[in-house]
């Protein structure tokens, strides 16, 4: 995988103790329980804000974590799209027909480390159901779920645990949702708690 902002010298060990002033600063608890996997699908939810996003490249800096996410590929067009690819980014093009879950499965199977974070809602909008490509990637590859979230109203926010997906996805999928069901969003009132 391609250098990223996470392993940018001189700009992570300068962006780590402001991230790290930041959330002290604004009495943010940030929390890894990840027990040192070195490989994952990192689950972000409920993704109800933009500021979800800046939030979590802080919460990567803290926790001195490297994390790719997927990412509509028209963020990835011109002027924008070489500094998507520094912050981590991954484009994935929704409108072909391609196996973005294969191709998430073979960058596991090239790589001896490797986080990618995916949002299941797929949007800042409130939905109905989440998408299940995450799930699919990590049974797939083998790896485990990373319950990654952040909860504006305790002001709390990084990896809760990890999920080994049992193959049964409708009783996985509900465990994975019922820690969610107790976590604000920043606009709480976009996200399901069903």
């Amino acid at each position: 995988m391609y250098k990223t902002v996470f392993d940018t010298p001189i700009i992570k060990p300068f962006l780590q103790p402001i991230a790290r002033s930041l959330f002290k600063l604004n009495g943010w608890k940030i929390v890894d329980r990840s027990t040192g996997s070195k490989k994952y699908i990192l689950i972000g939810a409920p993704h109800t804000s933009n500021w979800d996003f800046p939030m979590f490249l802080l919460i990567m800096m803290e926790l001195n974590l490297k994390a790719y996410w997927l990412g509509k590929h028209t963020l990835f067009n011109w002027p924008f799209g070489a500094l998507f690819h520094w912050l981590g980014g991954l484009p994935v093009d929704r409108t072909r027909s391609t196996n973005i879950v294969q191709q998430c499965v073979d960058y596991f199977a090239a790589e001896d480390a490797l986080i990618i974070a995916n949002t299941p809602e797929g949007t800042r909008s409130r939905v109905d159901r989440w998408k299940t490509g995450f799930y699919h990637i990590a049974t797939g590859a083998g790896i485990p779920i990373a319950l990654g979230y952040l909860d504006y109203r305790k002001k709390e926010g990084g990896i809760a645990g990890l999920f080994q997906p049992t193959g049964d996805i409708d009783a996985d999928m509900k465990t994975i949702k019922a820690f969610y069901r107790n976590v604000s969003g920043k606009h709480s009132h976009r996200y399901d708690k069903t």
